[in-house]
C-alpha cells in the first residue's frame, strides 16, 4: 500500500508539471520521485509506440536536473544524438502526445524544430550539438545576450571526428558553452562515487574559479618555461584525478566524472555551471546507464536501443517472425560466401554492425570485420587504402551516413577509380525513422561520378548476385542499394553469379505502355501491368538493375516500341530516372512524341508513417505507375478503349 501511494504521488507530481517553469517550482526533495514518475511513463509510451528506449531511460535524472537548473528554453539545450530526447519531450509540454511517437502525424522520434520551442536544434545524425551550439554561443555573444548553451553529447557520438573539430573550435574562441559527456558505456571512466562528485562540485565552484585564476596570473609573472610548468602540473594533477587531460589540452575546463542518476551529485555542479564565470567552453563528465531503471533494459546487450511495441511486465516484444530474411541479412548471407573462397574480402561499419548485417560476418570472420564507430569519413577513406593494397573491402553504411562521407567517395575513392564497394543499406523509404534516416538521395550523388557502377537489386536472390558482381569489379568503385525490411524473391542461393555490367531484363512483354523500374519497385510495377491490362493496355515490364552504366540500348528498344514509358526509382529527383532522360534527349527519342513520365520520390521531405503509406504518398506503388499511365494516355483515350 506504502509503495503504491509513493507511485500515485509521483505520477501527481508529474502531472503537475506541464512545462519547464512547473518543473522549476517544485522542491529539490520532490525531484527523485518526479524522475521514477517520469521513467515509468517514458516506458508505458514506448511498450505502446515502439522506438528508442534504453537511451531516454539512462538520461532521465540528467534531464530533470537540466530542465530544473537552466532556464530553459531561454537557455538552449541541445540533444545529441537525439533518440534520448523522450524524456525531454515529456517535460515540455508534449506528454499529452508522447503514444504518437513515430507515428503518421504524431511527434517525431527526434528533437524537431518544427515541434516546439524546446528543441532548437533538430538533430538524428551524430556529433552535431557542439558544433550547432558553439553557433548559438557566438550568436549569444553577438547579441550581447547571456544565456547558457547546454550541449548533450553521447559517448558513442564523441567517437565522430566532428565532436573534436567543433571542440577544436570552441577551445580556441573562449566562448562560453556546456558540453555534456553522457557517457553510458564506462567506456571513459573510473567508477564514480563520492569522492569524484566532491572533485566535481570542487572543481566547478566559484572558489576554485578564483583560486584557479589566483595562481595563473601569479605564474605569469614567472619566466615562460616556469609558468609553462606550473600550468601543466595543475592540469595534468587534474587529470589525474578525473581523467580530463584530453579536453584540458583542447580548451575545455573538464569536470567529473560525476553519477548521471545522483540528482544530489547533479544539481550542485550543474548550479556551479550556471552561475560561474567562465572564460570559455567546459565540459562535464556524467556517468549514466543505458536502460537505468527497467530490469528486462538493464538485463539486455544492447540495452534496449531500439525496440518494438513490448509488454512492460515481461520486456517481450511485439516482434513478429519475418517470413524471409531482412535484406541486411542477404547481404551478410552473400559476403560470407566469397569470403569463405577470398580471404581478402574485408567488412567496414560505420557504429551499425548489426544494422547492416556485419555483426553476423564478424562472428565468422572477426579479424577482417572493422567497426570504426560513428566515423563515416574515415570508413571510406580506410578501404581506399585497403583497396590500393590488393584488398576487396565492403563498405556496409546506410545510405543517409554515407552522405556525410561524401567528399571522400569523390576525392579518395572515384577519382582514384578504386576498388571500393558500397554495400548501401537503408536505400529508400524506412518508416518510423522520418527524414533524416531515409535514403533518398544516393542515387542522385553517386550517379553523377565518373567511374562508379551503381546496382539495386529487385529482390533477394537480385542481391546475392549484384554482391557477386561487385567481387569482380576489381578496376573501379561500385554501389549496390537496397531497403530496409524483408527481402521478396523466392530462395536465395548459396553464392551469387557475376551479373554483365549495365545490362537490364524484361519480365512482361507488352506494346503500349513501358514500365522501366530500378530496384524493389519492380513488384509494384508487374502489379500495376496487369491493372492496366484490365484496362486494355499492354504493358512491357522491365528491370534495370543498373542506374549506372545505363542499359542504353534496353532503354532506346522500350521508347522506340511504345507510346508511353515510366521510369520508377525510391530516390530522389536527379537520380536514375534524370540520366535515362538525357539518353533519351540525346538520341532524339522525345522528337517522335514519346510520352514520358519519370515517377521519383517527391521534392519535398517525407515524415515518419508505415513504409508502404510513404510509397503510396509518393506515387510510387503500382496504383501511382497505373495513375501516370492512365495520365500519359489521356483518360478520353482510355475512356475510349474500354
Amino acid at each position: 500500500m506504502a509503495s503504491e501511494i509513493g507511485h500515485n504521488s509521483a505520477t501527481s507530481l508529474l502531472e503537475r508539471v506541464k512545462a519547464p517553469d512547473d518543473l522549476r517550482k517544485l522542491n529539490e526533495e520532490d525531484l527523485p520521485r518526479l524522475a521514477d514518475a517520469l521513467r515509468q511513463e517514458l516506458i508505458d509510451a514506448v511498450s505502446v509506440t515502439g522506438g528508442h528506449l534504453g537511451a531516454g531511460l539512462g538520461v532521465v535524472e540528467l534531464t530533470v536536473a537540466l530542465h530544473y537548473v537552466f532556464d530553459t528554453p531561454n537557455d538552449v539545450l541541445i540533444w545529441d544524438v537525439s533518440h534520448q530526447c523522450y524524456p525531454h519531450k515529456i517535460l515540455t509540454g508534449r506528454r499529452d502526445r508522447i503514444r504518437t511517437l513515430r507515428q503518421e502525424g504524431g511527434l517525431s522520434g527526434f528533437t524537431s524544430r518544427r515541434e516546439s520551442v524546446y528543441d532548437p536544434f533538430g538533430a538524428a545524425h551524430s556529433s552535431t550539438s557542439i558544433s550547432a551550439g558553439l553557433g548559438f554561443a557566438v550568436a549569444r555573444d553577438f547579441d550581447r545576450r547571456d544565456n547558457h548553451v547546454i550541449c548533450v553529447i553521447g559517448d558513442g557520438a564523441m567517437s565522430a571526428g566532428m565532436a573534436y573539430e567543433a571542440m577544436n573550435n570552441a577551445g580556441a574562441m573562449k566562448s562560453r558553452l556546456a558540453v555534456i559527456l553522457n557517457d553510458n558505456d564506462m567506456s571513459i571512466a573510473p567508477p564514480v562515487g563520492a569522492m569524484s562528485a566532491y572533485l566535481s562540485r570542487l572543481l566547478s565552484s566559484k572558489p576554485y574559479q578564483s583560486v584557479r585564476h589566483l595562481a595563473r596570473d601569479l605564474a605569469s609573472h614567472f619566466p615562460r618555461p616556469i609558468e609553462k610548468a606550473a600550468k601543466r602540473a595543475e592540469e595534468y594533477a587534474r587529470g589525474l584525478f578525473t581523467g580530463g587531460t584530453l579536453f584540458e589540452e583542447m580548451g575545455f575546463f573538464y569536470i567529473g566524472p560525476i553519477d548521471g542518476h545522483n540528482l544530489e551529485h547533479l544539481l550542485p555542479v550543474l548550479k556551479n555551471v550556471r552561475q560561474g564565470e567562465w572564460e570559455g567552453p567546459v565540459l562535464i563528465h556524467c556517468v549514466t546507464q543505458k536502460g537505468k531503471g527497467y530490469g528486462p533494459a538493464e538485463a539486455s546487450a544492447d540495452k534496449y536501443h531500439g525496440v518494438a511495441k513490448f509488454d512492460v511486465i515481461t520486456g517481450k516484444q511485439q516482434k513478429p517472425a519475418p517470413e524471409t530474411p531482412n535484406y541486411q541479412d542477404v547481404f551478410a548471407k552473400a559476403l560470407l560466401a566469397h569470403a569463405e573462397i577470398d580471404p581478402k574480402v574485408c567488412a567496414i561499419s560505420a557504429a551499425m554492425p548489426s544494422g547492416t548485417g556485419l555483426s553476423k560476418f564478424g562472428a565468422v570472420h572477426p579479424d577482417r570485420t572493422f567497426d570504426v564507430g560513428i566515423a563515416e569519413q574515415h570508413a571510406v577513406t580506410f578501404c581506399a587504402g585497403l583497396a590500393c593494397a590488393g584488398y576487396r573491402p565492403f563498405a556496409a553504411i546506410y545510405s543517409t551516413f554515407l552522405q556525410r562521407a561524401y567528399d571522400q567517395v569523390v576525392h579518395d575513392v572515384a577519382i582514384q577509380n578504386l576498388p571500393v564497394r558500397f554495400a548501401i543499406d537503408r536505400a529508400g523509404m524506412v518508416g518510423a525513422d522520418g527524414a533524416t534516416h531515409q535514403g533518398s538521395y544516393d542515387l542522385a550523388y553517386l550517379c553523377c561520378l565518373p567511374n562508379m557502377v551503381v546496382m539495386a537489386p529487385a529482390d533477394g536472390p537480385e542481391l546475392m548476385h549484384m554482391v557477386a558482381t561487385q567481387m569482380v569489379l576489381d578496376d573501379r568503385p561500385s554501389a549496390c542499394r537496397y531497403p530496409r525490411g524483408e527481402s521478396v524473391g523466392g530462395p536465395l542461393p548459396n553464392i551469387g553469379t557475376p551479373l554483365e555490367i549495365g545490362r537490364g531484363r524484361i519480365l512482361r512483354e507488352g506494346s503500349k505502355v513501358a514500365i522501366l523500374s530500378l530496384g524493389t519497385r519492380l513488384a509494384d510495377a508487374l502489379k500495376a501491368s496487369e491493372d492496366l491490362a484490365a484496362h486494355g493496355l499492354s504493358t512491357t515490364v522491365a528491370d534495370a538493375r543498373f542506374a549506372k552504366p545505363l542499359d542504353e540500348a534496353l532503354i532506346v528498344k522500350l521508347a522506340r516500341g511504345h507510346e508511353v514509358m515510366i521510369t520508377v526509382e525510391e530516390g530522389s529527383i536527379g537520380g536514375f530516372s534524370a540520366s535515362v532522360m538525357t539518353l533519351l534527349a540525346r538520341e532524339g527519342l522525345f522528337d517522335s512524341g514519346l510520352k514520358f513520365r519519370p515517377l521519383t520520390l517527391p521534392d519535398y521531405f517525407i515524415d515518419h508513417a508505415a513504409p508502404a503509406k510513404q510509397i503510396a504518398d509518393a506515387g510510387l506503388d503500382s496504383a501511382g505507375i497505373v495513375r501516370a499511365a492512365l495520365s500519359a494516355l489521356g483518360q478520353a483515350q482510355i475512356e475510349a478503349r474500354a
